[in-house]
């Protein structure tokens, strides 16, 4: 269970809990890019892993910790896309590929997080339009902003928007050709916000945070692992897939509780 499943989870009397249903990756299916490095230098790997009993595939990171532990540290499904096609040396080793895009520009997670949040935050007519062009992932994304935005109606508004993001850390592996994978993380937020004489009630999945007190307004944050494949430097980028959560929710409390 991942930190945001389980603070949701303690929110919920234990009575109405669902009962959690353990998973496990197939590793006999999993494809392992290990990149070399030097001496000194962090170390990570990626594995495509399927999850055991179904065809849903993710496209994982491990890396390395300062006690030399290994620790996921992120997980982004692929939304039905292929694995991407990662080159691999005569000995089976990949490449790692600089994800601050001081390899190339197009390899460059903060520019690809930007483009990535203005799917939510505006259904993609920005910067989006500018980095990426569209796969089912990104649809995916941009469908939450079209149907959200509206879902209050005469109540109030939603607005999506990026986040202070503490996950900065950024993967790249070289693909067949000159391309690139690259793997990360970004944070937006969803703020409902109605018009006077409206509340909201927190629901099973926010009272962790806000309790049962009715809010005026309420932010919910999410934190999101992204796979992207750049065919080449001078490509647009492709949302290959993502995988949110629920880590937080805030709100001003209402005043009177007049509806629900």
């Amino acid at each position: 269970m991942s930190a945001g499943g389980y603070k949701q989870d303690s929110g919920i009397p234990a009575k109405d809990r669902k009962p959690y249903k353990p998973w496990s990756y197939d590793v006999s299916t999993a494809r392992l890019y290990i990149p070399k490095f030097l001496p000194g230098v962090p170390r990570w790997f990626a594995a495509g892993l399927t999850q055991t009993g179904t065809k849903y595939q993710s496209l994982v990171v491990f890396a390395q910790q300062p006690d030399h532990s290994w620790q996921m540290v992120l997980a982004p499904g692929l939304d039905g896309m292929p694995l991407p096609d990662i080159a691999l040396d005569a000995q089976g080793y990949a490449t790692a590929v600089a994800a601050d895009g001081s390899d190339h520009p197009a390899f460059d997670a903060d520019k690809l997080r930007t483009g990535i949040t203005d799917n939510f935050a505006t259904g993609g007519k920005n910067s989006s339009l500018q980095f990426f062009i569209p796969t089912p992932a990104s649809k995916r994304q941009t469908g939450i902003h079209d149907k959200d935005i509206h879902r209050l109606g005469a109540k109030g508004t939603t607005t999506f928007a990026a986040a202070n993001n503490v996950w900065t850390d950024a993967y790249g592996l070289k693909t067949v050709g000159s391309g690139a994978v690259v793997l990360f993380a970004h944070t937006h937020t969803q703020t409902d916000t109605l018009t006077p004489g409206w509340q909201i009630t927190p629901d099973a999945a926010t009272r962790a945070w806000l309790g049962k007190t009715p809010r005026t307004a309420v932010t919910d944050t999410f934190v999101c692992d992204d796979a992207t494949l750049i065919p080449a430097p001078t490509a647009k980028a492709q949302l290959l897939g993502y995988s949110c959560e629920l880590t937080g929710a805030d709100g001003p409390p209402a005043a009177l509780m007049i509806r629900t």
